[in-house]
């Protein structure tokens, strides 16, 4: 029997909580909190069991947690047999490394570095220059992009960071721009549900992280890996063709093309079934708005990998 086609996705920042790391303590998997914590200087069981949500909230603490706790699912998901058949990663902005690591194109110490980094970079680049984001809903991008260059226009920065899902368009800019965007939203039949983020995340007020971690991507190899991974930035899959690096940088300042990125996973890649791979269900959620037609089993923790290796 041909296993059914999978494709694994993996969450990013914004699904860290509170002890998080505690379902998987009793796993095989529990060992990467030390290897992670090893290569990153971090406590990191310390961050997946007892750190409150509200520290974890601090963008380099709250990556590096998603990270480890997507990577302990994929891997006690591995182990069991429940990703026969995977045949493509995808990951949401930080969930984009764990997809790389995944998909065999990094080597975990290299990516947890490059998560490490990448995380400080953007702490750094918010104290630089404060920033906020925003979820635009009801409205589609055309109008999101409008929008957005209609509070420019006013002197104020907003631009698109996140096309999620149909109706789902995140902003990021200013916290004025964030606001007036607020104001204008239902002259697009909108509303704007304000983050609480400390950054403008994918957009120009993340250059100064892109540019640091540039430096650092110099010293990563990225391998031709035995997956393909859809980039972020353009929603298209690569396997040893992919310029990684750059496309790295690129989406510290650049849209996540979610919804795209999710098509080319059902459509061009062909998956039937997508397995979410880490804390929360927000991928999940969105998925099923992107395309009804495919199944979608969400693994948060090893109760929920029961039974699904003889789906």
């Amino acid at each position: 029997m041909t296993p059914t086609p999978i494709g694994l996705v993996f969450p990013g920042q914004g699904t860290q909580r509170q002890g998080m790391g505690e379902p998987w303590r009793d796993t095989t998997a529990w060992s990467l909190a030390g290897e992670v914590s090893r290569h990153s200087g971090e406590d990191v069981e310390e961050l997946l069991l007892r750190t409150p949500t509200d520290v974890l909230r601090r963008t380099d603490l709250a990556q590096l947690s998603v990270f480890t706790v997507a990577l302990m699912a994929h891997a006690e998901a591995a182990r069991c047999g429940a990703l026969d058949g995977a045949v493509a990663c995808a990951g949401h902005s930080l969930g984009e490394y764990a997809a790389l690591t995944a998909a065999g194109v990094l080597t975990l110490p290299d990516a947890v570095t490059l998560v490490t980094e990448r995380g400080q970079a953007m702490r750094d680049a918010e104290r630089l220059r404060p920033g906020t984001m925003g979820v635009l809903v009801g409205t589609g991008l055309p109008e999101a992009e409008v929008l957005a260059a209609e509070v420019r226009a006013e002197g104020l920065d907003v631009w698109v960071a996140n096309v999620n899902a149909p109706g789902q368009t995140g902003l990021s800019g200013s916290a004025e721009g964030i606001g007036r965007a607020a104001e204008l939203a239902p002259g697009v039949g909108a509303k704007l549900i304000r983050l609480s983020v400390g950054g403008a995340f994918h957009s120009p007020f993340m250059a100064p992280a892109a540019e640091r971690l540039a430096r650092t991507l110099r010293d990563v190899r990225f391998a031709p890996g035995n997956l393909p991974v859809v980039a972020n930035v353009d929603a298209k899959p690569y396997t040893g063709d992919g310029d990684w690096p750059e496309l790295a940088v690129r989406q510290l300042v650049s849209p996540v093309r979610w919804e795209e990125s999710v098509r080319t996973l059902t459509g061009q890649l062909g998956c039937r079934r997508i397995v979410e791979l880490g804390p929360g269900r927000v991928l999940t959620n969105l998925i099923h708005r992107i395309d009804r037609g495919v199944e979608v089993v969400t693994v948060d923790g090893p109760g929920a990998l029961e039974g699904l290796a003889a789906v």
